[in-house]
Formats: structure tokens, sequence, C-alpha cells
């Protein structure tokens, strides 16, 4: 009797051992570190609209389906600070954020 409780003991912390490594699995790959590059025209219509909001700088990073927009344009001006430029799938501004590396400022736009 005691043997078959040792055996049943052991299945279940197996058991849980297992689930708990697929959570984390599948917690792992639905994480931010997959993000999803701008392709193809959509890339050079996004780059540009984001140039034009910013008015200089080089475009640095995109992504598509960003937690705040359906595009983000990510824009480094020359004096380091980096801007998120968020836009709608038509590639309207609907927002944008300044990164420095002292502050960060919301600069949400209207309109």
């Amino acid at each position: 009797m005691r043997r078959t409780k040792l055996i049943a003991i052991a299945v279940a912390v197996a058991v849980a051992g297992l689930t708990t490594a697929g959570v984390a699995a599948v917690s792992a790959s639905t994480s931010d570190d997959t993000d999803t590059p701008i392709t193809g025209t959509d890339l050079q219509t996004a780059s540009d609209a984001a140039l034009a909001s910013t008015g200089q700088g080089r475009v640095t990073g995109t992504e598509v389906g960003d937690e705040d927009s359906y595009y983000e344009v990510e824009v480094t001006l020359d004096d380091g600070t980096e801007i998120d430029v968020q836009f709608d799938a038509n590639f309207q501004v609907v927002g944008s954020e300044a990164d420095t590396a002292d502050t960060e400022a919301d600069q949400d736009e209207t309109g």
C-alpha cells in the first residue's frame, strides 16, 4: 500500500512539473521578443510618413501590430533622441512618443 502511494505522489509531481514547463514555454513564445517588422511597400510608406512627421532623422526600427497602433516606426534624430511614431492601417499618425536617455515624454497628436 505504501509503495502505491509513493508511486502516485511521484506521478503527480512529474505531471505538475511538466505542466509548469509547458506554461513557461507558451509564455515565452508569446512575449514581445518576436516583433514583426514592416516589409515591402508598407515599409517605404511608413518610413516616409514617419520622417515627414519628425522632420528629420533616420528609421531605426519598425513593427506591425504594435500594442499601441497598427504600425510603429522608430526614428532616431541627429541628437540621439528616439521617437516612436504610431500609425493606423492607413498610415495616419495616431501618436508619437519621444524617448531620451534621461526622460520619456508622450507627445500624443490629435486631429
